[in-house]
């Protein structure tokens, strides 16, 4: 296949032989990829700072069929998460969006709902930094369980009609920005947080690492 150049959030990035890295990628157009970044490590990396975790790029590679890996030729940064780096509960926000977003995901299907439900959550995390991050930081993680959920697919029956049940139907209909009026902290929809994320690793192949570092916030 010819090279490409897509729009895409930074997932995950891992070394790979000496001076490299495997990068998983979530595309607009081609859903999520993975492949090689020659040269990423090294202290002059052509690629900057554009490989941390769910940066937004606009990617350069070239994806030959049936090959298991893309090449990765280069990184532009269109918006990057650094306005966080300062809070720690936001970074464990940030760390559990990218490993749900990389475990649900199947490889190469576009999905543009899941694609704007992480601009949606990025851009409110980024536009609550200082004070109202901390709110804003569990308003976003429980929104993103939901939908992530909803997207993939496999939304459980949620029962009865208490509070848990009222915060999914405000959210369904709700965009994340809107939801600002409620008294946002880790008990806000702790229950229905852990119903959805019970969910998730029922359909993953292991665990989610960075839900025992929620819950220890």
């Amino acid at each position: 296949m010819p090279a490409r150049s897509s729009e895409a959030y930074v997932l995950r990035t891992y070394p790979y032989k000496e001076g490299d890295l495997i990068v998983s990628f979530f595309t607009r157009d081609q859903g999520k990829l993975r492949g090689a970044a020659k040269r990423a490590r090294r202290l002059k990396s052509p690629f900057g700072s554009a490989l941390e975790r769910l940066s937004r790029v606009r990617l350069a590679y070239y994806q030959r069929e049936n090959a298991e890996l893309v090449r990765i030729d280069g990184a532009e940064l269109v918006e990057s998460q650094f306005a966080l780096s300062a809070s720690y509960e936001a970074g464990v926000a940030l760390d559990y969006i990218a490993e749900v977003s990389e475990q649900l995901l199947p490889p190469a299907e576009p999905n543009e709902k899941f694609y704007r439900l992480l601009n949606a959550v990025l851009a409110d995390l980024r536009a609550s930094a200082g004070e109202g991050l901390p709110a804003a930081m569990w308003r976003a993680v429980t929104y993103f369980t939901f939908w992530a959920v909803r997207l993939s697919g496999f939304l459980p029956e949620l029962k009865g009609g208490g509070t848990d049940q009222q915060l999914a139907r405000a959210m369904a209909v709700t965009p994340v920005e809107a939801l600002a009026e409620l008294d946002w902290t880790r008990a806000t929809g702790l229950e229905l947080r852990r119903a959805l994320q019970k969910e998730i690793e029922s359909h993953i192949e292991r665990r989610l690492a960075t839900v025992a570092l929620l819950e220890a916030l």
